[in-house]
């Protein structure tokens, strides 16, 4: 008996930090990346969707974006608020990342108003057709 209620609560102790869904499959990623260049009060945005496993979407070159993405350990996670961050201007631009990634929901800003940010937008550029830095070409 003690071996059976053993063996119950490993196995849901298993179960409940997997990145596998109930079918056995990885959880989907699936993404709506919107990109206002001009930043978000100011003109026209763009909008691209990404889903993974298998690739598909309106992102440009979804499936190397699928590739990288399965490569990168918590690239939505927020910036430590303890972080020195140059104070370099890289433009208005705008963009927000949300949905699904591995199971999780996220919603990231991405932005260039300093060098934290501008390093993360570079970062995950590969989501971000039309985001470019001030003074690059």
């Amino acid at each position: 008996m003690r071996i059976a209620a053993l063996l119950t609560a490993l196995l849901a102790a298993v179960g409940c930090g997997t990145a596998w869904s109930e079918t056995g499959e990885t959880p989907s990623t699936d993404l709506t990346v919107t990109v206002w260049p001009e930043g978000r009060s100011e003109g026209d945005s763009r909008r691209f969707t990404l889903r993974c496993a298998p690739a598909a979407g309106t992102l440009p070159r979804r499936a190397i974006a699928c590739q990288k993405l399965a490569t990168m350990t918590s690239p939505f996670a927020p910036l430590r608020k303890d972080l020195a961050c140059t104070q370099i201007y890289g433009g208005p631009q705008q963009a927000v990342i949300a949905g699904t990634f591995r199971g999780h929901r996220i919603w990231t800003l991405v932005k260039a108003t300093d060098g934290c940010e501008i390093a993360r937008a570079k970062k995950l550029g590969f989501l971000l057709p039309g985001f470019s830095f001030a003074g690059s070409s």
